[in-house]
């Protein structure tokens, strides 16, 4: 009778001591996270004489790990969508240490570094996702956005080849190869590419819109407000309409509506009226200076005053 009593008691004392050490292992709240697996020690502490503490590994199964994954992923895409991308850099570095050869995640990872200003993180990311599955035009279309931040329209030019080898009707591929034809100062070639991007996707007016800055700088003014003018009717954007504001008063056609094109847009976007904005727009020389010339008009000037203030540049 003592024995069994001695037993139970020694039974009881072992389960309580577990989920007291279980309890204190999710106090800590941390995973030990080993070659792409969550591995949780926990210790079951065995009382009797003459036992020492046996550690026990939980290995979750293949299921488990994904559903964690994709979890983290999800996470860390909400929290870029609401511009947070250093808790979606923690977010999705947990998911890739769960799944170290998903593309996916290591892309989500370098879109999160480009967004927190990571450039070279980012470029480091977006390389790995490539390594992983090269057979995804958008990876080196990515990779080659990355280059071009960069200043590196040679190495740009090179990774977009690579993306259009795959996908040759690819819109944004040409719309890229010809904002590298443009930091090249190789116009003729950045207009056939983006002719090459508005025959495969007419409504495409970044591309549109970069058309008439390059006729622009070929002092093809008049082409380029046309341009301008198809823009606006696909898309009410800033930028279109700051330079067509700026072309129109360049050829002195300057009215009430294009010093309202020009307050339009700089309340839509006010880091327009930063010259180095407009630059990193890829704005050439001559737009640049038809610019300045619109916004120093004295009817301008509290439009200007408050975009300054509201500008990030």
């Amino acid at each position: 009778m003592d024995v069994e009593k001695k037993c139970a008691n020694d039974s009881k004392y072992k389960s309580q001591t577990i989920k007291f050490t279980m309890h204190l292992q999710n106090q800590k709240k941390k995973n030990h996270l080993r070659n792409g697996y969550i591995t949780i020690l926990i210790s079951l502490v065995i009382s009797l004489p003459g036992h020492a503490v046996v550690p026990y590994v939980f290995h979750p199964n293949t299921e488990e790990l994904q559903k964690d994954s994709l979890k983290f992923a999800r996470n860390a895409a909400q929290r870029l969508r609401f511009g947070r991308p250093k808790e979606a850099i923690r977010l999705t570095r947990l998911a890739i240490q769960l799944k170290p050869n998903d593309y996916m995640l290591w892309s989500l990872l370098g879109q999160a570094q480009l967004q927190d200003k990571k450039l070279t993180e980012a470029k480091e990311s977006i390389e790995k996702a490539i390594q992983i599955n090269p057979n995804k035009a958008n990876l080196w279309f990515a990779s080659a956005t990355l280059s071009l931040q960069k200043q590196n329209p040679k190495e740009a030019l090179y990774l977009i080849k690579q993306g259009l080898k795959l996908e040759p009707k690819n819109a944004h591929g040409y719309f890229q190869q010809g904002n590298a034809f443009i930091l090249q100062k190789k116009y003729t070639n950045a207009l056939a590419s983006f002719q090459k991007a508005v025959s495969l996707e007419s409504s495409f007016w970044e591309a549109l819109n970069n058309q008439a800055l390059i006729l622009f700088e070929q002092s093809k003014v008049n082409e380029a407000i046309k341009k301008w003018q198809e823009v606006l009717e696909i898309n009410q954007d800033a930028e279109p309409m700051l330079a067509l504001a700026a072309a129109l008063n360049h050829t002195n056609k300057t009215n009430a509506k294009t010093l309202l094109l020009a307050k339009k847009a700089l309340s839509k976007n006010p880091n327009y009226v930063s010259t180095k904005h407009q630059k990193d727009q890829l704005w050439g020389d001559k737009l640049r200076k038809a610019t300045s010339k619109l916004l120093a008009r004295p009817d301008l000037k509290t439009a200007v005053e408050r975009a300054k203030a509201n500008s990030e540049t």
